[in-house]
């Protein structure tokens, strides 16, 4: 588009992200905290993208190159939207957690309750209060 033959260079701040991430997925075993710690590399890859994008963006704002500026913009706002995409799918994991805490610990009270007799009962008392 601007008469320039691209060229390409492994990043080193990208491939310092990935390894971040990878070294994750291999310290967690399966399960909602993996998950979240895979979100939130890609969300690190994600930021990184924007920054990129957007620095290209305004380079070529000031050089005039309005077609760039419009093929970069749309770049950056797909990115943003991959962003959000993620958070949303943090967000539900997080509920879903938060949920299945709550039903393990009306199961323990349950579970105390029932062969606990008096102790159950004050648990849940002092839990209410």
């Amino acid at each position: 588009m601007v008469g320039v033959n691209p060229k390409s260079k492994p990043c080193k701040g990208m491939k310092g992200l990935i390894e971040e991430g990878s070294e994750a997925v291999r310290e967690e075993d399966k399960g909602p905290l993996r998950d979240l710690a895979i979100i939130a590399g890609a969300q690190r890859v994600e930021h990184y993208e924007i920054s990129a994008y957007g620095t290209a963006r305004t380079l070529a704002e000031q050089l005039g190159l309005d077609d760039a500026v419009g093929l970069l913009q749309q770049t950056q706002d797909e990115e943003e939207q991959a962003d959000a995409k993620l958070t949303d799918v943090a967000a539900t994991l997080y509920e879903s957690s938060r949920q299945e805490d709550a039903g393990e610990e009306e199961e323990r009270e349950t579970v105390g309750a029932s062969r606990g007799g008096r102790n159950g009962s004050a648990r849940r008392s002092r839990k209410a209060h």
